[in-house]
C-alpha cells in the first residue's frame, strides 16, 4: 500500500520545469555530439598523418633542409623524413641526452655535423650505456673524416612537458632542445631540427643508431564512441521523462 500510495502522489511537473529540463536535455546532446564529432574529425586527421609519416619513413632520403628552408620546416610536413646530409663531425663537442630504449637506460649520443655549406646539424648518433664515454676513447678515431649521415628529421624538443628541465651548467641533459644544446656548445648557425641517424654509419662500440620509435597516440574512437554513447543516454533520458510526463497527466 506504500508504494502505491507513493505513486498515486506523484505530481506531473509543472511547464516552467519541463521546459528547463528540455533546454539542458538539447544543450547536452548537442555537446556531446559536437565532441563525438570533433573526434571523428581528429581520427581522420591522425590516419592520414600516420599514413604520411610512413610514406616518409621508407622513401628514399632526401637533402636535408637548408638555411633558405629553415622558416618554412614544421612537424606537419616534415617530421620524420628520410633526409641525407654531408659534412664532418665534431666528436668533442658531443652532448649526452638521457634515453630509455629496448636497449636498456643511457643516452643518445647527439653530435654537431659542420656541412659542406657552413651551416651546423645536431645528428643523434644513437644510443650509448652509461659510462660509454670513459669506455670508448675510440670514438674519436676518423675525427676530421667527411660522412655523409641519412635518417630521419626530427624537430627539437622544447625543455618543459612530462621531461625534466635540462641543466646547461651541470652538462645534464634531458630533451634533445636544439637551441638549448646550441647555446651551451657555442655552435652558429644551427639547423633548427636534428636527424636521428639509421645504422648504417655505425662502428663498433660506438653509438647504436636507428632505434626511432615512429609511434602515435590514437584513441580518438574511443573518445568519439564514448561521446556518442553520453548523447544516447541523454535522449534516452529525456525520452525517459517525456513518457513519465505523458503517464502521469494522463492518470490526473
Amino acid at each position: 500500500m506504500g508504494e502505491n500510495r507513493a505513486v498515486s502522489n506523484e505530481r506531473p511537473r509543472g511547464l516552467a520545469a519541463v521546459a528547463g529540463l528540455a533546454v539542458l536535455f538539447i544543450a547536452a546532446f548537442a555537446v556531446f555530439t559536437s565532441l563525438g564529432v570533433w573526434q571523428v574529425h581528429r581520427l581522420s586527421w591522425k590516419l592520414d598523418l600516420i599514413d604520411r609519416v610512413e610514406r616518409r619513413v621508407h622513401a628514399a632520403p632526401a637533402p636535408a633542409p637548408g638555411p633558405s628552408q629553415w622558416p618554412s620546416v614544421t612537424a606537419e610536413s616534415d617530421e620524420y623524413r628520410r633526409v641525407q646530409v654531408a659534412g664532418v663531425l665534431d666528436l668533442a663537442s658531443t652532448t649526452l641526452v638521457q634515453a630509455v630504449t629496448d636497449l636498456g637506460a643511457g643516452y643518445w649520443a647527439l653530435t654537431p655535423l659542420r656541412t659542406e655549406d657552413a651551416y651546423v646539424v645536431l645528428v643523434n648518433r644513437g644510443f650509448v650505456p652509461p659510462g660509454w664515454r670513459d669506455r670508448a676513447p675510440g670514438d674519436q678515431a676518423g675525427a676530421g673524416d667527411r660522412v655523409t649521415v641519412t635518417g630521419l628529421l626530427r624537430l627539437s624538443e622544447p625543455k618543459g612537458g612530462f621531461l625534466r628541465s635540462n641543466d646547461p651548467a651541470a652538462d645534464r641533459w634531458y630533451s634533445r632542445d636544439v637551441q638549448a644544446i646550441a647555446t651551451a656548445r657555442d655552435l652558429r648557425y644551427v639547423a633548427p631540427y636534428f636527424i636521428d641517424a639509421d645504422a648504417s654509419g655505425d662502428r663498433p662500440g660506438g653509438p647504436v643508431g636507428g632505434l626511432t620509435v615512429v609511434t602515435f597516440h590514437n584513441s580518438h574512437l574511443v573518445y568519439a564512441v564514448t561521446w556518442f554513447s553520453l548523447a544516447l543516454m541523454v535522449v534516452a533520458a529525456g525520452a525517459y521523462m517525456v513518457w513519465q510526463e505523458l503517464r502521469l497527466r494522463r492518470r490526473r
